[in-house]
């Protein structure tokens, strides 16, 4: 009885541990993520660490800290390479043992040599103990795969790229297991990929030449290739190869930055993949709609001030709450001291300040009226508003607030109101004075609403000593 059941799709992200984790990796594992869980299927992380003299812990943890903050949560645990080894060697040596794979006794100053006189010639490196009876050489060696012959065509079918062709006569011997018997990178990762079940390789078309190289690989074993999607690479706003001069390209940097999870995400998605009109998308929606066929051909543009437009639409979208710890912190990392009473005001005040707010830092300095300690430091020009006329205006604010029963945003408008019809002024008079005598500045929100969220008593303390400046 045959079994017609679909195949599970199985994506994996499978950074190196060589340095943090950056954008583009990130992008690269969202993709895998969004795809996976669009067919109801596993995203699995595989550490690729056979690079010993590269690969260190702080990276490990760089990359599992910068998933975890992006929720880009794996489906079991990582998968080390390096832990992996021995399963390595012994498919290689199954392919010796098939005669796929052949062990080569060039030392490395001959390797060089010949592969230098077959690029002279026009051709990829062969092996001269690609064929014959080497049994009674005891020399070092390395595995190195057969090469296809040179008019045999390994073809592609990319998701993204389409059909990509390469001819036999364009791929060398290539080695497989070193002299100390560890792996390369192009059999680790064909086996990993083989005994992980994976079914999708989506990565970095910077990848696209190694596909041709692992197919070969994986047709000698008898294994089913799995089906590629090569995406083009993120590059700067100037259209060049992204890099450090662009701006920060670790992910743990945009959360110190105080950019949203969310956002990143929602960003990342849209360098690279399109849907219709769609601009801002949840990820909740992604999941429903990602799809391999809206994905680019072009490199995309990394575009700083479209990030913190997204960012912006996330921030209304946040829990106040949940805002509100992100202050703390930041405050706590600034080295600023800001009361439970004071905290309790802004998350009062958190629907207005985030309102306009691009970034977590905007929240902690424009909630500065309301945690600024007293006596308030002014800017000229709020000393300047203060002044003359203005102190007249403070003088009877503080006097007609004072009597104030209910403190309200109706009441306060009202008296506000009744200020400005007294002085025969219009509020655009009154507010400015009032404002800068309340937060020391020029920029705060609607002034009933900043006395609002300040309360009677620290109004009342703030006009008292504008009067005295």
């Amino acid at each position: 009885m045959s079994n017609n059941k679909p195949q599970q799709v199985i994506t994996r992200f499978a950074p190196s541990p060589t340095g943090d984790l950056h954008i583009g990796g990130a992008r690269t594992a969202l993709f895998n993520y969004l795809f996976a869980k669009r067919h109801n299927g596993k995203f699995l992380l595989r550490i690729e660490d056979t690079d010993k003299a590269r690969s260190t812990p702080q990276a490990v943890a760089a990359i599992l800290d910068g998933m975890a903050w992006l929720g880009l949560e794996a489906d079991e645990p990582p998968i080390y390479q390096a832990q992996r080894a021995n399963r390595h060697a012994e498919v290689a040596h199954e392919l010796i043992a098939s005669g796929k794979a052949f062990k080569c006794y060039l030392t490395p100053e001959q390797a060089t040599i010949q592969r230098e006189k077959a690029m002279a010639a026009g051709h990829a490196f062969r092996s001269p103990y690609r064929d014959g009876d080497h049994q009674n050489n005891f020399s070092p060696f390395v595995v190195r795969l057969r090469a296809p012959d040179d008019d045999v065509a390994i073809i592609i079918d990319d998701k993204v790229q389409g059909p990509v062709r390469t001819m036999g006569k364009d791929l060398d011997d290539m080695v497989l297991l070193r002299t100390d018997d560890s792996p390369t990178y192009m059999l680790a990762v064909v086996v990993d990929d083989y005994d992980m079940k994976i079914t999708h390789v989506i990565r970095g078309d910077d990848h696209l030449t190694n596909a041709a190289r692992q197919s070969v690989l994986i047709d000698a074993l008898g294994w089913q290739r799995p089906i590629y999607a090569h995406i083009p690479l993120i590059h700067g706003s100037d259209g060049k190869k992204l890099s450090k001069r662009h701006g920060a390209l670790a992910v743990g940097e945009y959360e110190k930055m105080g950019y949203l999870p969310e956002a990143m995400l929602s960003y990342l998605l849209r360098l690279g993949w399109a849907k219709g009109d769609l601009d801002i998308v949840p990820i909740a929606e992604a999941i429903e709609i990602f799809d391999l066929e809206g994905l680019g051909k072009s490199p995309s543009r990394l575009d700083f001030d479209k990030l913190a437009q997204v960012n912006a639409f996330f921030m209304q979208l946040a829990d106040d709450k949940r805002l509100l710890e992100m202050v703390r912190k930041w405050a706590e990392r600034s080295q600023i001291e800001i009361a439970d009473t004071d905290f309790t005001k802004i998350l009062a005040a958190m629907p207005i300040l985030k309102a306009r707010a691009k970034l977590i830092p905007d929240l902690l300095e424009q909630s500065e009226f309301i945690w600024a300690k007293t006596p308030m430091q002014f800017t000229p020009k709020a000393r300047e508003l203060v002044g003359g006329f203005g102190k007249e205006v403070v003088t009877h604010a503080a006097t007609i607030l004072k009597e104030l029963s209910n403190w309200d945003i109706e009441m306060l408008r009202l008296s506000l109101s009744n200020l400005a019809t007294e002085k025969n002024v219009g509020m655009g008079k009154i507010a400015p004075a009032l404002r800068a005598a309340l937060t020391g500045g020029l920029v705060a929100p609607d002034i009933a609403q900043t006395m609002e969220i300040l309360g009677k008593n620290e109004v009342s303390a703030r006009l008292d000593y504008a009067t005295k400046i």
